[in-house]
């Protein structure tokens, strides 16, 4: 396979395309640069639908400070409060399992009690979550915000603008194309920018439509026509 989304460069609140996203990336980037001494609000709720962005923001989180990332299904011991970490970032809400909302549940208060941040994502609004009553109240106690996907235009300016700065010469028609003919999360559609790329090198062939077909074909990827 060409593409390979292991290798994809790390996630960071620099190359999160924010698009209707602004304000919270803004936030976020308070929690980064201040973390525990955060004057205002500690508890953040994001919602979106797959591929919006949430895990990104959470793992470039936990990249920017002193922080642990907690995905769903994690161990027992990764819910743990210590005083030595104070960012908490929990991933995949709607996907916790009975014993791990217990877990969730009592990693809120402490974090409350002893002052530090925390940041939960899941896929629909904390009130609409299968969960435990006074998880989802839990998660309601701070500030919610709906995370927006990018317009088919914003993610097209925004793999543009990634060419531009790879200086990659890409024919008019290629990302219309792949943005409707591939998977549409930017992670994915950013990574077969690299693909192309490399695959243009290897061809010493220009980034045409051609040259995209050709290589979705390779990747096996499904068309959508």
């Amino acid at each position: 396979m060409v593409l390979d989304l292991g290798a994809e460069k790390p996630q960071t609140l620099d190359n999160f395309v924010a698009g209707q996203n602004r304000e919270l990336l803004q936030l976020l980037r308070q929690f980064a640069n201040h973390a525990a001494d955060m004057p205002h609000e500690r508890f953040v709720y994001l919602w979106g639908e797959s591929g919006a962005g949430k895990s990104h923001l959470l793992h470039a989180l936990a990249a920017a400070t002193k922080a642990r990332y907690i995905p769903a299904d994690s161990a027992q011991e990764a819910w743990q409060y210590s005083q030595e970490t104070p960012v908490y970032l929990i991933d995949d809400c709607e996907r916790l399992l009975p014993a791990a909302q217990i877990d969730a549940f009592a990693l809120f208060n402490q974090v409350r009690e002893n002052g530090g941040l925390l940041v939960a994502a899941g896929a629909a609004p904390p009130a609409a979550l299968a969960l435990r009553e006074d998880l989802r109240t839990r998660l309601g106690w701070g500030l919610i915000y709906q995370l927006h996907g990018l317009t088919d235009e914003e993610k097209i300016a925004a793999l543009t603008h990634a060419a531009q700065t790879r200086g990659m010469a890409v024919s008019a028609g290629v990302l219309p194309y792949l943005i409707t003919h591939f998977r549409r999360d930017m992670r994915s559609l950013s990574a077969m920018l690299d693909a192309l790329d490399r695959y243009s090198l290897e061809t010493q062939r220009p980034i045409t439509l051609p040259l995209l077909r050709s290589l979705l074909q390779r990747e096996g990827e499904p068309k959508t026509e």
